[in-house]
């Protein structure tokens, strides 16, 4: 159980877990979306979350988003996109209660934001700045993400981890050859909620 007057959250990556992640195909890469236009909600993205509000979790979304500091959007763009996901989200009743990015790139960046800083995941910055604002017990909370990063994150932060990936991919063979592997590996957003409503009451 969460400690006295303690929130319980789920911490969510962004792109590849709330919303699809797009092909840039004049860039030949796939990223996040640089547009409003091509922000599209993950299937059942938008009940998962409706499901962790009614579960009593904070939903708190922590993401990377260089493409701010790379110039491929701007802050307003960026801010813009974030009004879409929640009319989406609200569509199903889903809401997140927090967004915290980090802007920066400490190669890649464009002037201020070219530095290397504690937020930028697999650091734990954005999950520790999470907590301190809605008063979170990292130990009750989860982290719920696609990649590695995500992985170290939540662990850094003392959260459960919850990976999103096929049960042989690549990722999984770079995570054992590095000694980290997530809490729960799962393959969709259903398996994350089943997840967490069976540890709900421990």
């Amino acid at each position: 159980m969460p400690k006295p007057n303690k929130n319980r959250a789920v911490f969510l990556d962004r792109d590849g877990v709330i919303n699809e992640i797009i092909f840039h195909q004049e860039m030949g890469i796939i990223e996040t979306p640089f547009t409003v236009k091509q922000f599209k909600l993950k299937k059942n993205a938008g009940r998962m979350v409706r499901a962790i509000n009614r579960l009593g979790f904070k939903a708190i979304l922590v993401s990377n988003q260089p493409g701010v500091a790379m110039r491929h959007f701007s802050m307003q763009t960026l801010k813009a996109i974030d009004r879409k996901m929640a009319r989406e989200l609200g569509k199903s009743g889903g809401r997140l209660d927090g967004i915290f990015y980090c802007i920066h790139h400490p190669v890649k960046g464009l002037g201020p934001l070219k530095r290397k800083c504690s937020c930028r995941k697999p650091k734990p910055g954005l999950i520790f700045r999470a907590a301190r604002e809605f008063n979170i017990d990292l130990k009750q909370s989860y982290m719920v993400g696609d990649s590695i990063l995500d992985v170290q994150a939540g662990k850094a932060a003392g959260c459960k981890t919850i990976l999103i990936a096929h049960l042989k991919c690549d990722l999984c063979h770079l995570m054992a050859k590095r000694g980290i592997k997530p809490d729960y590996l799962v393959k969709n957003l259903e398996s994350t909620l089943k997840i967490i409503k069976s540890r709900r009451s421990r």
